[in-house]
């Protein structure tokens, strides 16, 4: 009788240890589903605040300046909007002006003068390419390739940006400027100077590319994957 008993409290206490587990594992597993909901809606809340902050940077002076805020009864937040309103407007007229030649001539000069103070032109020339290339419709590379890199058998997805230099093409005879940018963030990556020889084209656009880089190859078709294959074969069955 005492033998059953020792097996009933053993067969209890395992069964316990169990049932604890499950707890432990249901918790586990719905805070990380929770935690996976509610991230991204936090984030995006605290980036619309950070926003929202920087535009009040902007908008507030003119509303002081203006004094909307008597106009609009006392109300601070249709100011504001009104205000914002008067900020887009004029984004827009000086973007109208542009289009024309003789702003397009003001412009051009207010960024040489720009270009003569120092420091100030550092920042201001940086973040103008940086705009420009982000409005821009065309692509900065001109042809997306592939290059066996970092080893033999191994292929990287690069973008030529221009002909190498004359004195690098001297010391290594015809060769390519190639960007390897990085995977997931393209904006990160390195430069190469690759041997003509060495740099194989592929019919992908550059867009296209990106995308594959960006995505790591998660957004992009099976039919693109096939391609840059079929090139590494025909590479790899040259060699031998």
């Amino acid at each position: 009788m005492v033998y059953v008993g020792s097996r009933r409290t053993a067969g209890s206490y395992f069964s316990a240890r169990r049932s604890r587990r499950g707890v432990k594992h249901w918790l586990r597993n719905s805070f990380v589903a929770g935690l996976v909901l509610v991230a991204p809606l936090f984030i995006t809340v605290v980036a619309l605040r950070i926003v929202f902050g920087w535009l009040l940077g902007f908008v507030d002076p003119i509303v002081a300046a203006t004094q909307l805020t008597a106009l609009t009864g006392n109300n601070e937040l249709v100011a504001q909007l009104l205000a914002l309103g008067v900020l887009l407007g004029i984004i827009v007229l000086v973007g109208a002006v542009t289009q024309w030649g003789l702003g397009r001539r003001l412009f051009g000069e207010l960024d040489r003068l720009i270009g003569l103070i120092p420091f100030v032109r550092v920042i201001y020339m940086s973040v103008r390419q940086v705009s420009d290339s982000l409005t821009s419709s065309e692509s900065r590379f001109e042809t997306t390739v592939l290059v066996e890199y970092p080893r033999e058998g191994v292929y990287s997805l690069g973008f030529v940006t221009d002909e190498s230099p004359d004195p690098v093409q001297a010391a290594t005879g015809p060769a390519y400027n190639v960007y390897f940018p990085f995977s997931p963030n393209p904006t990160n990556g390195q430069l190469a100077m690759v041997p003509e020889d060495q740099v194989t084209e592929i019919d992908m656009a550059p867009r296209q590319g990106l995308r594959l880089l960006v995505t790591t190859g998660l957004a992009e078709s099976t039919d693109d994957i096939d391609e840059i294959e079929q090139y590494v074969d025909a590479d790899l069955d040259e060699l031998k």
